[in-house]
């Protein structure tokens, strides 16, 4: 059969189509889509779409649609309620703006984002583990020098944060986090640039900079995922936690928060830490969670730049993979995963497919 740019007497809108870009494609590689049954639907549509060259693309859709059709399958989906998606993932889509991502935080609260940076960040023994980005991150943050702040006067209590990481210069650090109300920069009706700045270490890998003391605060819960987050009678709240992000040359690039803040100088927890075992979205690790102490020393608060007579420390050291480490710790992860997969061979002859299990 030829293509169909070969047909004659094609309509105007498909030869608009093939014109625009659609592909033009030769009949003879498409399988007979006829009175389908539910399994028979399941392989034709992965024969359609196997002729992409890009075998990973082949190998994620072929996985995708199985699973898809095999859990419409298993729950016996009704029409009104793959209707009920349909308007639930618009809406969804309708929400995302510059600065909000409504889909990142779908991803955040299915558990969805925590597995994917488990599986694209897997660390040897020794290394700093990844976490959430988080549906905040913006990429026009404010660049300050080692020692500044990256929050204005009034937005919580004043906190010192620093430490050293792999001894790499001019690695660069984006870090983020609420003010002491619970709300992000990009949360308020005028957005400014604050609790959020970009810097880079010195020769030694050292980094510092001032902020204020971390306090938990609910995920976006206005919006589509808050309202499916309430059907389910699930809580929104995240505990204390600073964000931060490395970019090198040399390194990969990580993004991971330090969360589960302590006071040690009141002797207990704070009241976010009843929240580090209960994260919405899935996202803490023992590894991360610190303690901050409290320095009372106004000589050494003002020497630091700031104008209280106190302030809480953080110190925290990072270890960082290079790119290459990072390379071969997700190979090993791909092998491991394409290992458990039963690849299926599909044949076209005439109309009619076939699949079989390769060996």
């Amino acid at each position: 059969m030829p293509k169909l740019s070969d047909v004659a007497h094609l309509g105007k809108a498909v030869t608009d189509s093939l014109q625009r870009g659609a592909p033009d494609i030769d009949m003879d590689t498409v399988p007979k889509m006829l009175d389908l049954s539910a399994e028979g639907l399941t392989d034709n549509v992965i024969a359609v779409n196997a002729n992409t060259g890009n075998q990973r693309q082949k190998l994620v859709m072929e996985v995708l649609v199985r699973h898809l059709h095999a859990f419409a399958s298993e729950v016996a989906l009704t029409t009104e309620e793959w209707k009920t998606a349909i308007e639930f993932l618009t809406k969804t889509g309708q929400t995302c703006s510059d600065i909000r991502q409504e889909f990142i935080l779908l991803s955040d609260v299915f558990g969805l984002s925590a597995l994917v940076d488990i599986l694209n960040h897997p660390k040897p023994e020794g290394a700093t583990e990844s976490t959430l980005l988080g549906p905040f991150f913006v990429e026009d943050a404010k660049t300050i020098s080692l020692g500044e702040s990256i929050a204005s006067e009034g937005k919580g209590e004043p906190m010192l944060v620093r430490g050293r990481g792999n001894p790499i210069m001019r690695c660069m650090i984006d870090t983020w986090e609420t003010d002491q109300d619970g709300f992000y920069d990009t949360q308020y009706t005028e957005y400014e640039n604050d609790c959020r700045g970009r810097l880079y270490t010195d020769a030694n890998g050292r980094y510092a900079f001032r902020g204020i003391l971390p306090v938990a605060y609910p995920i976006p819960n206005d919006g589509p995922v808050g309202q499916l987050l309430r059907t389910m009678h699930r809580h929104v709240f995240r505990p204390a936690h600073l964000h931060f992000s490395f970019v090198t040359a040399s390194s990969s690039l990580l993004r991971r928060f330090i969360s589960g803040v302590t006071s040690s100088s009141r002797g207990r927890h704070i009241s976010v830490d009843q929240l580090i075992g209960s994260d919405a979205v899935f996202g803490v690790k023992s590894s991360l969670i610190v303690e901050t102490t409290r320095v009372t020393d106004p000589d050494e608060a003002r020497r630091l730049g700031f104008s209280s007579d106190s302030f809480h420390l953080v110190e925290y050291d990072f270890v960082l993979l290079t790119k290459e480490e990072a390379a071969f710790e997700q190979a090993k992860v791909r092998h491991a995963a394409s290992s458990r997969i039963v690849h299926p061979q599909v044949e076209v002859v005439g109309t009619s497919v076939a699949l079989r299990s390769l060996p």
